[in-house]
């Protein structure tokens, strides 16, 4: 008689799981600043200045699905208050600007686009605001805040990410705002139960302390409750929780790596030609995707209200990049045992790893939480990427990990590591074997494994390999970059 094993810890929701199997998000950061050419509006800007010459949601939405991607989100207002939909509650908005004669709605345009491309919405509301007179007056503003997030949930259909960050400051007032996240948090829950909610440390998903874009080292899709990590707030623990989860902690939330195409956020002009190159882009995925955490990947529109060419270029690049590094896996469908199997059970036997089932894995006994699987790959393979997957609907469990082959008589390690969850990807130097071996070398509990894949590629860099060349590659991306903008 077969039984799953037991869940261990804290556990993915349906809507947590899906999210993170989507892997790779777009942001569309887009307000008043690519006219003023700033980063941060401040709030002063006239309405009549949004005026994109030849906007086009519908090309954003094209780019994100030809390039891989699933889900996309849109600023729909940023710090400086301007909304991109015809907000009740504010002049400061699309409504006063010459966008359509008055009669625009970005957000509208933003969201049906999305669907005719199969590409999920997501939105982003700024809670610090600029230009609203009653911010910092905190219950005013909460109530204007909410008033405004209502219309977003209500208005616009399914939302499938509600994204919100902890920027916080004074208001004209001179006191600074207090946010009543449990009532925004609530008010997303009532609209809209399926969203998945960002917030620094949650409720759904977590930043991962950075915007580079990389997640850490061991990287677990669980924190602490005891951290009571709030939003803005980021002591060292907090960002160390963030950046590389907690081992066994009671909450599930997986990390977001969120980082832009270009230096800012916003199109500037003089960044055109300082776009992240397709490679960068594979190494970022690596660095993200491949340590447990989703990529959210900024492209902004310019001032025609279109993703510039360059930076179509290099994500359409990337996608490429990806299908050719993965396009054939050497150890799908070879057969594969294991030093322990769940009760001698089929239903969880060591070829579920290269059967390539999105839900069948290898587990072992409960009271086996070391162990090993071994694929042969028939012939001697030369291979240089290593994918890895949990089946982490029951729960994260691996905490370290390393990868054998044999030669001649002698098993040599080529990886030791840490994590795996919903993905670790490894980029190694190329070795040739015909027989591999995952071993689980410390689990929280038995060992839940979905997958081993193993594959060649030409695009794997030394950058990928080798971390210390790595960090200088990202030190230096920007090292010869034109003036900031103000």
């Amino acid at each position: 008689m077969s039984y799953q094993p037991l869940p261990y810890g804290a556990l993915p929701s349906a809507a947590q799981l899906n999210w993170q199997r989507l892997e790779r998000s777009l942001f569309v950061h887009f307000t008043v600043n690519p006219f003023t050419n700033r980063e941060w509006g401040d709030g002063t800007e006239d309405p009549k200045i949004f005026n994109p010459t030849d906007c086009d949601p519908r090309q954003w939405a094209r780019v994100a699905r030809d390039a891989g991607f699933k889900l996309m989100v849109l600023t729909a207002k940023h710090h400086d208050g301007f909304c991109l939909w015809p907000s009740k509650f504010t002049d400061h908005s699309i409504k006063n600007s010459p966008y359509r004669n008055g009669k625009g709605d970005l957000v509208r345009e933003f969201v049906d686009a999305c669907r005719e491309f199969g590409i999920l919405p997501g939105l982003y509301l700024s809670p610090w605001d600029r230009h609203e007179k009653s911010y910092g007056d905190s219950d005013r503003y909460n109530d204007y805040f909410v008033n405004q997030l209502t219309e977003l949930l209500t208005q616009y259909g399914t939302i499938h990410e509600m994204w919100f960050d902890g920027a916080c400051a004074e208001g004209p007032n001179g006191k600074r705002q207090v946010y009543d996240w449990p009532r925004f948090f609530g008010t997303v829950r009532h609209f809209a139960p399926e969203a998945i909610m960002f917030s620094d440390a949650g409720p759904d998903v977590r930043w991962v302390a950075n915007e580079r874009g990389f997640a850490g080292d061991p990287c677990w899709s669980t924190i602490e409750s005891s951290l009571g990590a709030k939003p803005g707030e980021f002591s060292d623990r907090i960002r160390d929780s963030l950046h590389h989860g907690d081992r066994g902690g009671d909450l599930w939330r997986p990390p977001e790596s969120d980082v832009s195409i270009r230096h800012g956020w916003f199109w500037h002009e003089a960044e055109n030609n300082r776009v992240r190159t397709p490679e960068h882009l594979v190494d970022l995925y690596f660095r993200s995707v491949g340590r447990n955490s989703l990529i959210l990947l900024n492209i902004p529109p310019d001032t025609r209200g279109r993703f510039h060419e360059n930076d179509v270029a290099s994500v359409l690049k990337f996608n490429q990049n990806l299908q050719s590094i993965f396009a054939h896996d050497f150890a799908a469908g070879r057969p594969a045992t294991a030093s322990n199997v769940r009760a001698s059970d089929t239903v969880f036997a060591a070829s579920h790893v290269t059967d390539n089932h999105p839900e069948s894995y290898w587990a072992t006994d409960d009271s086996v939480t070391t162990g090993w699987v071994e694929i042969d790959l028939g012939s001697p393979h030369t291979f240089n990427i290593i994918c890895l997957q949990e089946q982490i609907r029951l729960g994260q469990r691996v905490a370290k990990h390393s990868i054998q082959i044999l030669e001649g008589t002698t098993w040599r390690t080529i990886v030791s590591s840490t994590t795996i969850g919903h993905k670790r990807l490894h980029g190694i130097a190329p070795a040739t074997a015909q027989r591999v071996r995952l071993s689980i070398d410390e689990s929280l509990a038995c060992p839940t494994i979905l997958r081993v894949s193993l594959y060649h590629s030409d695009l794997v860099t030394n950058e990928m390999i080798d971390e210390t060349l790595m960090k200088k590659r990202e030190d230096n991306i920007w090292a010869d970059d034109v003036p900031p903008v103000t």
